[in-house]
């Protein structure tokens, strides 16, 4: 089956995941907070993409909502676990943060945790020490992505982020 983004055709450990595929681009601004960061809005573009191997690459591109200003690129590539639903992020963050996050497929929905988490020797504290992602793609076609995270000052689970995006390829 080839991808209706590409002429490579989707390796078939990936179709379950052909959904994600394209840009994505944020369609009302993003929200995020944290009990120790002023609330602020974004804007944010997602490009999923594969070259026919067994993996999908992505880029995650953030922006303020106001002043335009570049926030935050992330950066990595998505597998499946073989005949499973299980998935894994590797995420490199401009930060110095990098994540190897594992989790699972639901139909249109991936819920992903923190598996091993490594960063810069002078990474800004206090340090993000795990992280849970959400990606869901809504009946309406949108993708929405809500994101928590605990810190060592924030032992909680609490949420971070949460944005929605349209298809724009």
């Amino acid at each position: 089956m080839a991808c209706p983004f590409h002429q490579t055709a989707l390796n078939p450990a990936i179709l379950s995941l052909d959904w994600l595929l394209g840009t994505w681009k944020s369609d009302e601004h993003g929200e995020g907070c944290f009990p120790t960061i002023n609330p602020f809005r974004y804007t944010e573009t997602l490009h999923f993409s594969h070259e026919g191997q067994p993996v999908i690459h992505f880029m995650f591109n953030a922006f303020h909502a106001e002043s335009k200003k570049p926030l935050h690129r992330e950066c990595g590539f998505i597998r499946m676990q073989p005949e499973t639903n299980k998935v894994m992020f590797i995420i490199a963050q401009n930060s110095g943060l990098v994540e190897i996050e594992e989790g699972e497929l639901t139909e249109k929905q991936l819920n992903l945790k923190t598996h091993a988490l490594a960063r810069i020797s002078f990474a800004k504290e206090p340090h993000v020490q795990q992280v849970s992602r959400v990606f869901q793609l809504r009946p309406d076609g949108r993708l929405e992505q809500t994101v928590s995270m605990t810190t060592d000052n924030q032992p909680l689970m609490t949420q971070h982020l949460h944005i929605t995006y349209c298809r724009s390829s």
